[in-house]
Parts: C-alpha cells; sequence; structure tokens
C-alpha cells in the first residue's frame, strides 16, 4: 500500500489544482451559455475540436518520449533541449503551412474570411502549448507536482479573468474565448520555461531525436483517432440533414444549434474526464517507476481495482443527478451551471460518462504497452476507435441525433479500451479482474440507465428514487472493492 500511497498521493495533488482550475473553468459554461447563441457556442466547439486534432500533430508524441527516456538523468539535460528545439522548429512550420491553407480551413469552423483573426489565434495557442509540452512532462516526472498544478491553476484564472472582461466588460464576442486562451497559454509557457531553464544547458543530439522520433511517431495516430473519437462528432453533427435536426429535435432546430447544445452538455462529462486526466498525470511516471518492480503486476492491478471504485461513485452522482447539477445557480451571473436552452442534451450524459470510464481503463491498460516498448499497438487500437466512431455516427445521427454521437463515442472507447487490456495482459500478466469489473460496469450502467422505469415501477417521487438508487449504487461498488483490494499488502 505504501506504493500505492505514492501513486493516489501525486493524483491527489494534481487533482486538487485539476478540480479547482476545472471548477473555475466551468463559471465559462454559464457564461457561454447565457451570452452566446447555441449557433455561436457550437464555433467555439469547432474551433476547439480543430485544436484537439492538431494538436496530436503538432506535439508528435514527444511529451510520451521524454517521459520515458529523461528517466536518465544523467542524459536529460540532452534530451530535453534536443525535443525542445524539434518542436520549435516543427511547430513554426506547421503554423505557416496552416496560415498558408486558411482560406480553406475557415469553412469547416462555419468562419468566413472576416473571421480569420479567430483562426491566428487558434494557431498562436498551438505554437505555445506544444512548446509547454516537455517542460512540463519534466514537472510530473522529478515530482515537483506542485509547481505543475500551481501553473495549471494560473493558467485557468487568467483565462476565466480575461474572458469575464472582454465578454462582460468590453462586450466582445467569440474571440474573447480565443485571445484569452492564448493569454493564458503564453503565460503559462513562458513560466515554465523559466523554471527549466537549466535543462536548456544540454546539447543538440540527433540519435536521442531520432530514438524520440521512433517512440513518439506511433502516438500521431493514435492522437489522431483519439482526436476522432473526442471531436468528430461535433464536425458530423454540424453537417447532419437540417431535417433530422426538426425531426429529432422540433421545428427551427438547425444543426448549428444542435453543436452548441451537444458541446455545453458534453461538458458535463468533464467530472468523469477529470479524474481520468489527473490519475493519467500521476499514473506515468509512477509505473515508469515502478514498472522493473517484482511485484509490480500485483500492484497495477490494485490500482484498477481502485481506479474503478473512485470512477463507479463519480457516475452514479453525475449521471443520476444531471438536471439538478445544471440547475445550479451561479452567484453573480444570474445563470444556471448550463442555459437552459441547451438542456435537451443531457440524455448524452450518461453515455460519455461512461465511455470516459472506458478510457480510464485505458490509461491503467498502457502500462505494459509502456514498459515492454510495444507502442505501436496504440496505433492500430486507436485507430480502431476512429473507424467505429466513425461509422456509428454516421449510422445512428439521422436516427437518435446527439444520443446517437454520444453511444458512439461509448462504443469506441469501450472496444479500445477491450482490446488494449487483453493485449496488454498478454506482454504484462496483471491481475485487472476484467469479466468481474465489466459486469460491475454493466450492473451501476443498467441501474441509472434503467432509473426512469426503477422510478416508476416502485412508485417513489423521483429525488427520492435517484437517492435510493445512489444508495444502492455506492453498496455494489463497496461490496466490489471489499472482494477485490487486498488489505494484507503492506
Amino acid at each position: 500500500m505504501k506504493k500505492l500511497r505514492e501513486l493516489f498521493s501525486d493524483t491527489l495533488i494534481y487533482g486538487i489544482s485539476s478540480v479547482l482550475a476545472r471548477f473555475i473553468n466551468y463559471l465559462l459554461v454559464p457564461l457561454y451559455t447565457d451570452v452566446f447563441s447555441p449557433a455561436k457556442y457550437g464555433i467555439v466547439g469547432l474551433m476547439y475540436a480543430g485544436i484537439s486534432f492538431l494538436n496530436v500533430i503538432f506535439t508528435f508524441g514527444m511529451e510520451s518520449a521524454y517521459l520515458r527516456y529523461a528517466e536518465n538523468r544523467r542524459e536529460a539535460a540532452n534530451i530535453f533541449k534536443t525535443l525542445q528545439l524539434g518542436l520549435l522548429g516543427f511547430a513554426t512550420l506547421l503554423c505557416g503551412i496552416l496560415w498558408l491553407v486558411m482560406p480553406v480551413l475557415l469553412p469547416l469552423f462555419n468562419l468566413g474570411p472576416e473571421s480569420s483573426g479567430i483562426f491566428l489565434l487558434m494557431l498562436g495557442i498551438l505554437w505555445f502549448d506544444t512548446l509547454s509540452i516537455v517542460p512540463m512532462a519534466e514537472l510530473r516526472l522529478v515530482r515537483r507536482s506542485w509547481l505543475f498544478a500551481s501553473l495549471k491553476f494560473l493558467n485557468v484564472i487568467i483565462n476565466l479573468g480575461l474572458n469575464l472582461y472582454l465578454i462582460l466588460g468590453l462586450n466582445f464576442g467569440i474571440e474573447a474565448v480565443f485571445i484569452s486562451n492564448l493569454a493564458a497559454s503564453m503565460l503559462m509557457t513562458l513560466l515554465v520555461w523559466a523554471c527549466t531553464a537549466s535543462l536548456l544547458k544540454g546539447k543538440w543530439n540527433s540519435k536521442w531525436m531520432k530514438t524520440a522520433f521512433e517512440f513518439g511517431w506511433p502516438f500521431v495516430p493514435s492522437g489522431i483517432g483519439y482526436a476522432i473519437n473526442e471531436m468528430l462528432d461535433r464536425f458530423l453533427l454540424n453537417n447532419m440533414d437540417p431535417s433530422n435536426a426538426e425531426r429529432i429535435y422540433g421545428a427551427g432546430t438547425s444543426p448549428e444549434d444542435i453543436v452548441g447544445i451537444y458541446n455545453a452538455c458534453y461538458k458535463m462529462a468533464v467530472f468523469m474526464l477529470l479524474v481520468v486526466q489527473m490519475y493519467r498525470m500521476a499514473w506515468q511516471p509512477f509505473f515508469m517507476r515502478h514498472g522493473s518492480d517484482e511485484n509490480s503486476p500485483k500492484l497495477f492491478g490494485q490500482a484498477f481495482i481502485w481506479f474503478n471504485g473512485f470512477a463507479a461513485l463519480l457516475f452514479l452522482v453525475v449521471a443520476l443527478f444531471k438536471e439538478q447539477i445544471v440547475a445550479i445557480q451561479i452567484p453573480g451571473l444570474n445563470a444556471t451551471l448550463i442555459g437552459s436552452d441547451y438542456w435537451a442534451g443531457l440524455e448524452i450524459v450518461p453515455f460519455l460518462l461512461l465511455a470516459y470510464w472506458f478510457h480510464g481503463w485505458y490509461i491503467n491498460f498502457s502500462s505494459g504497452v509502456f514498459i515492454k516498448e510495444k507502442t505501436k499497438v496504440l496505433y492500430k487500437i486507436t485507430l480502431m476507435g476512429a473507424v467505429i466512431t466513425i461509422f456509428a455516427n454516421l449510422a445512428l445521427i439521422p436516427v437518435l441525433g446527439m444520443t446517437g454521437s454520444a453511444i458512439a463515442t461509448l462504443l469506441s472507447y469501450g472496444a479500445m479500451a477491450g482490446t488494449l487490456g487483453i493485449f496488454s495482459k498478454k506482454i504484462m500478466d496483471v491481475p485487472y479482474r476484467l469479466p468481474e469489473s465489466f459486469g460491475f460496469m454493466v450492473v451501476l450502467a443498467f441501474m441509472v440507465l434503467g432509473s426512469p422505469m426503477i422510478i416508476e415501477w416502485t412508485g417513489a417521487e423521483e429525488l427520492a428514487g435517484k437517492v435510493t438508487i445512489l444508495i444502492s449504487g455506492i453498496l455494489i461498488t463497496t461490496g466490489y472493492l471489499w472482494k477485490f483490494i487486498d488489505r494484507e499488502s503492506d
């Protein structure tokens, strides 16, 4: 348990900062949904979908490569400088290419030539974010987690403050979203450069560049597949048949409106994504430090069981009480957490929470792949997930609209997690208890998705019925943990 406490300690530090940062950042959702129309907010969603997609290409797997090889502290400075210079040149070249093809790309984001400034702001965000990747990875690797957390928190505070000032004070439009993000990214990158400047004393080493490239390139198609899983649905919903949009959601509802509603309600899934991300921040350096330990398979299996316990509790609370959560009033803004015009998309929330729960499984299963340097399998699995995403969206959007996209995301992440779990277990025999863990997830999903029928069948009041289901889910989760957690290990 001592090593698991180390993992939980780092996760908690990343988590506290991430929770606070996400909570403050989440205040932007009621601001945006109160000020912008669904169609305008849809543009914001499309732009950030583009950023997520392009970020994969810009970073080229160098974060993972640095975490893998900079464990060798004698070579850390050389690796740091080599990767930073490589990313500097690559990111600058890509920004130039994207600037040249900007007229072709603008229509994809529902932007006209007059909005080219927003596109340039997007390029600036990408450039600065790319050049913070390796320095931030260094902070994680050497467990300077408080500094990492502080920089991330500062980024969000600046972003939030500028959004409030520009939108409420100066009446800016959606360009305020990207100006604020760029300023926050620029400052955070400059600060983390200053904190890691000593590593720039290293020397450029083409051998390390080649090694990092060979390790990192599989993360590009893998990351593109992940971006497709995460963001393609916005573009497909934006291009759905307008007649289908009106048939499913009522007269006057356009595909642009649906993108905005979907993007707002998608934010509810951020609670699960937050748990997965803060766990990943601690998990990757943790399993690299302990991968050669004799008892590492048992250790990794126990970490997976604990992750499932926390994810289950979060799933139950958010999925069951989503209507109550979005109706929370935000002091000072005279708005709810998500504007009522956007509540039509709340049905997607349970499916997306389950999808991110599976994504957490995927993060857990990646340990064996990293340790055994079998990373090439990642892009194959992720591209498989991307194919599922594309075909499932095309099949389900005309029938189910936003819910079809959410189900497609769940199918994709579930297939990816299952495939990587089977592969990972072959190369590193970790006791994940996969059949039992999957059954545990299915039972809780059935309870949540079937809650309207369960409440109607029992004749209970809606809120009382949800509380009863929550308590039942907590008892089931406790039983799962009690059965599979090793309480005797040190």
